[in-house]
């Protein structure tokens, strides 16, 4: 337990004094690198816990959750009437994809061609939002590309495409690649650029003739109520479509979420040693304030103040410096995180500069999600860290001679 008498002296301790210049100034910027350190913590946090966040949603909202593909043998659809099925799905449609060249006189340029059945495009949540345009119905001899692509090649609506397809075709000269000519028909929106720029979609027919794939080739897309625990879920598709190789779209992004965990991590650890390094700055600082209070410590001992209290006396105050300065950080980086976007875009505006583009990192403005058990594990770790800095000066305080003290005194 803690005494009156040893809160009021930490209290006391903790005030500033004129004759106490330079102690001052190593307690401020103590307080002030831990404060900072805390801030940025949940800043960097927040940003990276806000970017998973957004790029899962817009990955899982343009890609199907999961794909069941045939080994050789076209899907049972008699498996869709599976009761378990039916509780994790939303939607199952029929896909495929090949790989062409979209040719202009000007330029060309690589795509992935999805093909949907003309009912089943409009069941895509790409297709049912308020950037769409165009005809939601994916019907033969039409095509639907993305929003960039439009921009970037100057694409309308009603513009002519012609598709190469790698597929050969026979001719009286020889084997020559298949050509067909798609209309625009409607522009979609992803919010990812990169999907946008690389992907259009055919009705699957026409996907099939252009590449020659049999209707025994099509894929199964299965869209889930809940795509964020895919992990459990692949478990129970697996076994429902075990005769068919079955992914998701955690594992067609693996190496990016991983490699976000990893940089997470990373800077986690980076990002703490400001806390240790403004810590340490405790130790020095209650060190020279032992030095400074010598005869107050020996006073105290003198009048029968024990050695322990000593050392909750000066453990409190770096304590307390480490505390108030955690508490102070936590509020400086959740009304940072909270505002992340707006101070962005103001310092875009002032720089001329853009400091989140688009096109590297597929948002179009920067993310922040505000994670209560990330500042916990930020706050636990900082407190942790200046109770332990506190120890040292504090023992020090206490072991002091009180004889010797008042003699040099």
């Amino acid at each position: 337990m803690i005494s009156q008498l040893e809160k009021e002296v930490a209290l006391r301790y903790l005030k500033t004094r004129k004759k106490d210049g330079f102690l001052n100034v190593i307690s401020i910027f103590s307080f002030i690198g831990i404060s900072l350190g805390v801030a940025v913590l949940i800043i960097v946090m927040s940003v990276m816990n806000g970017f998973r966040t957004e790029l899962v949603e817009k990955i899982v909202g343009f890609n199907a959750h999961t794909v069941v593909k045939p080994y050789e043998n076209a899907i049972d659809e008699n498996l869709f009437k599976n009761k378990e099925l039916n509780l994790l799905s939303d939607t199952f449609v029929y896909s495929n994809s090949g790989e062409g060249v979209l040719i202009n006189k000007d330029y060309t340029k690589g795509l992935l061609l999805r093909g949907y059945l003309t009912e089943d495009f409009e069941k895509l949540s790409v297709v049912n939002n308020d950037s769409f345009k165009g005809n939601k119905k994916l019907i033969s001899s039409y095509i639907s590309i993305g929003k960039e692509l439009s921009y970037n090649y100057d694409i309308k609506i009603g513009d002519k495409l012609l598709i190469m397809s790698p597929t050969g075709v026979q001719t009286i000269i020889g084997s020559l690649p298949k050509q067909e000519t798609y209309i625009v028909d409607s522009i979609f929106d992803s919010e990812i650029s990169d999907f946008d720029q690389n992907v259009a979609f055919i009705n699957l027919s026409d996907l099939e003739s252009l590449f020659d794939l049999k209707t025994a080739e099509r894929n199964l897309e299965i869209y889930l109520k809940d795509p964020t625990k895919i992990e459990v879920i692949k478990k129970k598709l697996v076994k429902i479509f075990e005769d068919y190789y079955v992914f998701t779209w955690s594992d067609s992004n693996k190496s990016l979420f991983s490699a976000l965990k990893v940089e997470r991590n990373v800077m986690f650890i980076i990002l703490s040693l400001i806390i240790i390094v403004a810590a340490f700055n405790i130790i020095s600082g209650l060190t020279i304030f032992v030095k400074n209070k010598t005869r107050e410590i020996a006073i105290l001992k003198s009048i029968g103040v024990s050695n322990q209290s000593i050392a909750k006396i000066f453990f409190m105050v770096g304590f307390l410096i480490g505390s108030l300065a955690t508490l102070f950080g936590i509020i400086l980086g959740v009304l940072f995180s909270f505002y992340v976007e707006n101070i962005r875009e103001f310092l875009s505006n002032i720089f001329n500069i853009s400091l989140f583009p688009e096109e590297i990192y597929f948002l179009s403005k920067m993310p922040s999600e505000i994670n209560l058990n990330s500042i916990l594990i930020i706050a636990t770790c900082s407190i942790v860290i200046t109770t332990i800095v506190s120890i040292y000066p504090a023992i020090k305080a206490s072991k002091m001679n009180t004889a010797k003290a008042l003699k040099y005194e």
